[in-house]
């Protein structure tokens, strides 16, 4: 079996680098509008009965002027599923319960309605198998078709640069993935999403990290320009309580749907962390 700690790490080094320059380009906007906000970090240790090294992250969270709440987090854990959430985990089982992952995680709420909330994230899992998976997708209470598609463009053109059927594939995987069932709506209006991406040997992961490295890029270069084109809008009461009550959809899906959600809860993640996604203010009618 291959040992993946070299990867590991360099995976993990690449998710911190591309956290510190998101957490600076968005500092940098809220500077742009005038507010002194930055980030505040909270490092975190992962407790698990006889693990020497179970790992931990570090949870950044901003409150300005134009993000209202945006969290960034990069965690690196190891240790061993609990039987019965094994089973549901790729290339794990009760005879083969260990695993490590590391990743960088991000939802940003927005204080301007006609700014599109957004998520993204980016990991690599090993437990008997090795891969990759992540995405970004955006979510506007009040969409534009220009934001729609400036965003699914740079997400193509990060997948066409590596396969022809990467997009059409993870953009109906995000239209899937990213649907309330008991409300029969999108969350929002797509991106894109993948997993499992399988790395079966080093060549494989080089390949697939490179994938993985310009979706992230993709995603810097892209969403602060949506924050940049909007966020000096005028809105009305009525675009906030529309904004509040589409928060409120956010979180169902967050907290009944969400793999990530589960994944950290399941593995004794930092509740903090793991929950940053909720919108500070939301609304249910």
């Amino acid at each position: 079996m291959t040992d993946w700690t070299q990867q590991t790490a360099r995976a993990k080094t690449w998710f911190e680098s591309l956290r510190d320059r998101i957490c600076a380009e968005f500092e940098a906007i809220e500077a742009e509008a005038g507010s002194p906000a930055r980030f505040d970090y909270t490092t975190w240790t992962r407790e698990e009965a006889g693990n020497d090294n179970p790992g931990g992250g570090t949870r950044g969270v901003m409150k300005g002027q134009v993000f209202e709440k945006v969290g960034v987090n990069v965690s690196t854990v190891h240790g061993t599923f609990a039987p019965e959430f094994a089973r549901t985990i790729h290339g794990a089982g009760e005879d083969n319960p260990g695993f490590t992952a590391t990743g960088i995680s991000l939802v940003a709420h927005m204080a301007n309605p006609h700014v599109p909330a957004v998520h993204m994230n980016t990991r690599f899992l090993t437990t008997s198998k090795a891969w990759f998976g992540g995405g970004g997708d955006l979510n506007p209470p009040i969409p534009y078709e220009e934001d729609t598609a400036d965003f699914h463009a740079a997400f193509k053109a990060a997948c066409d640069a590596h396969d022809a059927d990467y997009y059409p594939r993870f953009k109906a995987w995000a239209d899937e993935y990213f649907f309330i069932p008991h409300r029969g709506v999108a969350r929002g209006v797509g991106g894109i999403f993948y997993d499992h991406l399988d790395c079966p040997d080093v060549a494989a992961f080089e390949a697939n990290f490179a994938f993985t490295r310009d979706v992230g890029e993709a995603f810097l270069d892209i969403f602060p320009q949506l924050v940049r084109r909007r966020m000096g809008m005028d809105f009305t009461s009525e675009d906030k309580q529309r904004q509040l009550e589409w928060r409120g959809r956010y979180a169902e899906f967050n907290l009944v749907y969400d793999r990530g959600t589960l994944f950290g809860l399941k593995t004794g993640g930092n509740v903090d962390a793991i929950l940053m996604s909720l919108p500070p203010e939301a609304v249910w009618n």
